[in-house]
Parts: structure tokens; sequence; C-alpha cells
């Protein structure tokens, strides 16, 4: 089961140690579709948001206007159920606009770029998304989730575990749960996110916005 620390987005702390990023190692990232074609885990739920994602023209046209191109390095496992609806998004408003050029990378193969955009200073979470300008000079990154969704979503998990005394107690182990009750707390985060993805496409477009765009931060 995933933390519940904040997610949203942050602009690039000069102060900060960055990885450097080329074109070479980016281009060693995989592209969306060829990353999706792999997966050997949620590959279903990932294609189906594929279909369901609905982005406002606005939107889309608020990043086609972008400038230049942005390329965009997002850290992420097939195991991650925050990315499941994430980067079908992103992977959309990239092909849609034109000016996002996305590959993916796993975390556990990048220890560098991870730990330099740990949550809270100690987090590995994803996805997370980097942003470069055309110079490979990083824009800011986006963590995990929108900061909506995750209070909203801590919310849910509190009521979800307090609706069968079997989960026992939020953050125990899941691993450690008998198979049956395994099951049933699965579906019902399933439920939670399916159920506030909406919003949470809603939020995520926003907080990229505000990123992105300097006349909206």
């Amino acid at each position: 089961m995933p933390g519940n620390d904040q997610g949203g987005g942050q602009a690039s702390d000069p102060g900060r140690e960055i990885p450097a990023m080329t074109a070479e190692r980016f281009a060693g990232g995989l592209p969306y579709r060829e990353y999706v074609d792999q997966m050997t885990q949620n590959q279903e739920r990932v294609r189906a948001h594929e279909g369901t994602n609905v982005l406002a023209p606005e939107d889309v046209a608020v990043f086609a206007a972008l400038p230049d191109v942005i390329r965009v390095v997002a850290l992420t496992e097939d195991w991650c159920s925050d990315a499941v609806a994430t980067l079908p998004l992103v992977a959309a408003l990239a092909e849609r606009s034109g000016k996002l050029d996305l590959r993916v990378f796993f975390r556990d193969k990048n220890p560098d770029l991870m730990d330099a955009h740990l949550k809270e200073g100690k987090f590995r979470s994803i996805p997370t998304l980097i942003f470069y300008d055309e110079a490979w000079t990083e824009i800011g990154s986006w963590l995990e989730k929108p900061r909506k969704i995750d209070e909203l979503r801590t919310t849910m998990r509190r009521e979800i575990y307090a609706s069968d005394p079997a989960y026992g107690e939020p953050g125990a182990p899941f691993a450690a749960l008998p198979p049956d009750v395994r099951e049933r707390l699965s579906a019902a985060y399933w439920w939670m996110r399916d159920s506030t993805t909406p919003l949470s496409n809603t939020e995520t477009v926003r907080e990229l916005r505000a990123l992105l765009m300097t006349d909206e931060r």
C-alpha cells in the first residue's frame, strides 16, 4: 500500500544538487507506448485509463502554446498504483499538445534521479515527473499525486480501515493480512482510486499548468 505523504509540483531549487540529464540519457528512457507494452503488472488498468481520459480543450491549448518542447522524465515502476492513471494522462497531454516529450525511467534503476526528488526529503514516491527545458536545465518536478487528492484519499483511507476490523490499523504490513482480507482491502483501495480519478486528473493538469506556466504560478 502506498504512503500518504503530500503530493504536488515544485519548482526546481537552485541550491539543490541535481543529477545531470543529457540528450543521451534521456534517449535511453522508454517511450510511453513501449513502457506499457513491457508492463507485467497493471497493464490492463493502464490501458483502460487510456480510453477514459478526458482533457479539456483549454488545457491542451495552454500546453500547445508553450514556446518550446519540454522534456519529461517519468520515474515509476509497474506495480505503482498511483501511476496507473497519471501516466496515461500525461501521455495523452503530450500527444495532443505536441509540446511534452515523455520518457519513462524505472525508479530502482535510476537512484540518483529518484534520490534528488524525495518526498519530504525521505520518501522515494512515484510517479515522479521531472521537467527539463531544451538546454536540459531542470524546470521543476511533480511528485506522486495532487495535494487535494492526497488529502481526500487520506480521509477515505481512514474510512476504509474503520469499515472492517479485519484490516487492522492503517500502516500495518499488507502482506501480513490473510489472503481473503488482502483481496478485500485491495479492492477497496482500487475503488478509492478509480472513484477519485476524474478529480485527480483535473487537479494533476492544474498543478502541471501552475508548475510550467509562469503566468499561472
